[in-house]
């Protein structure tokens, strides 16, 4: 039996739409040569705040990141796609699960996932306020 790790990150198919992709460049490693995970957090950011830009029509803002895990390296020359995955939407909040996938032409490894996380977004006004988002035919008790 493989570990929780394994199970994770063998599976086959990454969970929701592609929200961004872009290039590991190596301005963004670490002294190791891997990919800063920070720039690895600011990619699933990116990614949920796009994600969220269609659900809320306007602003919204990152008000937390919960159970962000990494689980292995990205190298220089990957291809990192962010998967979004619209979670549940309260009356100005939505969370969206990020799966990051990677491919490296030059390994020939195949499609990985290497990290994942849920993003707490809340819609904002222009002045920064929290406010209502409108989903139509929605109904808020």
């Amino acid at each position: 039996m493989g570990s929780q790790q394994e199970d994770q990150t063998t599976e086959l198919h990454p969970k929701g739409e592609l929200a961004l992709q872009t290039l590991a460049m190596p301005k963004d490693t670490n002294a190791n040569g891997d990919i800063f995970g920070g720039w690895l957090v600011s990619q699933m950011d990116l990614a949920a705040g796009i994600a969220t830009k269609q659900v809320s029509r306007g602003r919204s803002a990152t008000v937390a990141m919960n159970n962000v895990a990494f689980h292995s390296p990205v190298s220089v020359g990957s291809i990192v796609s962010c998967y979004a995955e619209m979670g549940e939407i309260g009356r100005s909040s939505m969370h969206v699960n990020i799966e990051v996938w990677i491919s490296n032409s030059l390994t020939n490894h195949g499609k990985r996932k290497v990290a994942e996380g849920e993003f707490v977004y809340v819609a904002i006004d222009d002045l920064g306020r929290t406010r209502r988002i409108d989903i139509p035919g929605r109904v808020l008790e």
